[in-house]
């Protein structure tokens, strides 16, 4: 206690030189109180000791202590982020003459990936996407929507619940394929199998599904033969380099940001090869948005969310996959930015968090909890404010003599 006293006129000095002038919060450290400059929505109240873990890089050092508890935000969360924005750091330099009298950044081995092996090996991409979706299908049951579509849904009036925004999605996605009874689809990334069995129920297909997650491999198959689809539908344990076969369509729906750049170009390569000419593919992937972080590289790097959200992630710009795209031999025909469209989803799937709270922390721990607490409403203030995007784009192989069989207009996608 004595040690914190101390500390706490040097963690206001810091604090005072970082707080943005404009603010809707407030910030209590032990006896001390800075009041918010606007309508108070939130209050953020700091451990002194989180001073001993502000080494570089910041969003790393942060992101630990809100999960450790050090930092909490009592409050409207995303009012904090937004009033960030307005953050004026010091030079690095500067900064690190600031925290060099106060300690060491300290990490999260226990909620950290371990992954080892060359970055986007087979056997590396694998242990990363295990680290996300293998955490338990029941903390993702509790705030995903009902068929568990873990992607950004579709809100065409606004009003969608997010059982109805999921569906809508599926549905146009389904109908941006124009998909047809009979024929064969891939889905790239399956996740618990929600495309697949939507295609085949609605649209009479027969649905290949892959992952390189056990909990979802499990799931995915469960619910297939929970609906009677198992003649129709089939889930494996699949990398993408691996897929055999011939397809009329396929879709990748929130996948492409595990493949990593040096991969790109052999992604694209791998789902033309399985495509029938003539054949569609759905391309659906987070992109870089069209407003870059104010924030210096230092204090916004994109680790805390390597090490312990996605790890081994890549957030590429969309003209870097449609490059890639085109490179493979693919045909662009629609492209569809849903940026609001996720800060939406992600606001919905935060609300479900809290609303199972417990029963959250009793499947994953609190500290995962509050990890994932963060993660969804950060992700969320990243899409509202234009720091990421998300992009469907509808690509084709064209057939003999550059035949593709679409439309001339996207009407029935709206009929």
């Amino acid at each position: 206690m004595a040690d914190e006293i101390r500390e706490a006129p040097l963690a206001l000095r810091l604090l005072q030189k970082l707080l943005p002038r404009e603010r809707a919060f407030a910030v209590r450290m032990g006896e001390h109180f800075l009041p918010a400059t606007q309508e108070a929505q939130a209050t953020v109240a700091i451990n002194p000791r989180l001073l001993e873990r502000l080494a570089p890089p910041l969003d790393l050092a942060l992101g630990e202590a809100y999960t450790r508890g050090d930092l909490e935000i009592e409050g409207d969360l995303e009012a904090v982020l937004a009033a960030l924005e307005q953050l004026q750091l010091p030079p690095l330099h500067e900064w690190a003459g600031l925290v060099a009298q106060l300690g060491k950044t300290q990490s999260l081995p226990q909620l950290a990936a371990m992954l080892r092996g060359r970055p986007h090996s087979k056997s590396r991409d694998r242990a990363a996407i295990q680290h996300h979706y293998d955490l338990s299908n029941r903390f993702y049951e509790l705030w995903l929507d009902r068929r568990m579509v873990y992607s950004c849904a579709y809100f065409p009036t606004g009003q969608e619940t997010l059982d109805q925004a999921q569906e809508a999605k599926l549905e146009h996605i389904c109908r941006k394929l124009r998909l047809k009874p009979g024929e064969r689809l891939l889905d790239v990334g399956c996740g618990w199998g929600g495309l697949v069995i939507y295609a085949a129920q609605r649209y009479g297909v027969e649905a290949l599904g892959i992952t390189l997650s056990d909990a979802q491999l499990e799931e995915a198959r469960a619910r297939v033969k929970a609906v009677g689809l198992e003649d129709r539908v089939r889930i494996e344990a699949l990398d993408y380099r691996d897929i055999d076969g011939v397809f009329d369509k396929a879709a990748s729906v929130g996948m492409a940001e595990h493949v990593g750049h040096q991969n790109l170009e052999l992604y694209f390569q791998k789902v033309f090869a399985r495509l029938k000419p003539g054949g569609l593919f759905m391309h659906h992937v987070i992109t870089r948005g069209p407003v870059p972080p104010s924030a210096p590289a230092w204090a916004a790097s994109g680790e805390f969310m390597r090490r312990y959200v996605f790890p081994d992630g890549e957030i590429l710009p969309l003209w870097r996959n449609l490059q890639a795209a085109e490179a493979a031999g693919f045909e662009v025909r629609d492209v569809e930015d849903l940026r609001e469209h996720y800060a939406r989803t992600l606001r919905l799937w935060r609300g479900n968090l809290e609303a199972h709270w417990q029963q959250a922390v009793e499947e994953v721990g609190l500290e995962r909890t509050r990890l994932w607490r963060l993660y969804l409403a950060g992700s969320a203030h990243q899409f509202a404010y234009g720091h990421l995007s998300i992009h469907q784009s509808l690509l084709a192989k064209p057939g003999e003599g550059g035949r593709v069989e679409l439309p001339l207009s996207r009407v029935d996608l709206y009929s």
